[in-house]
């Protein structure tokens, strides 16, 4: 944190002007605290990008929130100039997506209870995947027996579906339609279904995909 000082902060609209470039050096969303530090003593981070949000509203690039933090990215509608013609068709896994969609909707949810939702045990390999691709990440511990630990998406699988918090996620029955969830007909979520993740897996590539299973290349 930034010492006490005897001098005023700066103007908002020089705030701002700090705040901004912070955010345009920064690779990753940078968060209202890791602003604030940086930030004189005494200038508020939370105003100024506020201000900042509203002074790109609309624009080619715009302000967007991420998870706890905030990054300049391409306004949506404008995303298509910044990608290739070519598409890469090698997808996720189906036990992959299944599990990081549950993971999405359910969070924050153990093994054993994604396992319930699937109807199918769950290989240590398809988490893994999922971790490696920094989509998931291990939460807090279960108080419960055996002390489980949770699964929880991370601000940079927000950050790859355009996602301001879990909650933008679409409806389930969206995700039946683009085939990220299994749409063949089951008694309930917790019904058995006849096959395993290694049934799943066959054919399938370990690249990450969109929730369409295709990813573009980026230019």
């Amino acid at each position: 944190m930034s010492e006490p000082s005897s001098f005023p902060p700066p103007p908002l609209d020089q705030q701002e002007r700090m705040v901004e470039a912070m955010l345009f050096a920064s690779a990753q969303p940078l968060a209202l605290s890791d602003l604030a530090e940086r930030l004189p003593h005494g200038a508020d981070a939370a105003e100024a990008v506020a201000r900042l949000r509203r002074r790109y509203a609309g624009r080619g690039v715009e302000l967007t929130r991420v998870g706890d933090g905030f990054a300049f990215r391409t306004a949506p509608d404008l995303g298509f100039l910044m990608q290739t013609e070519t598409l890469d068709t090698r997808r996720l896994s189906r036990a992959a997506t299944e599990t990081l969609a549950i993971i999405a909707y359910h969070q924050p949810v153990t093994r054993a209870e994604i396992e319930e939702i699937r109807g199918v045990s769950t290989s240590r390999g398809t988490l893994d995947q999922l971790i490696e691709l920094e989509w998931v990440r291990i939460g807090r511990r279960r108080m419960t027996p055996g002390r489980p630990v949770t699964f929880i998406v991370t601000d940079a699988f927000l950050d790859h579906f355009g996602l301001e918090t879990a909650r933008d996620l679409p409806g389930l029955a969206e995700l039946r339609a683009a085939g990220l969830l299994d749409s063949r007909p089951q008694t309930d979520l917790g019904a058995p279904l006849a096959r395993t993740d290694e049934d799943d897996d066959m054919g399938d590539s370990a690249r990450p995909g969109d929730l369409f299973g295709e990813e573009e290349d980026e230019i």
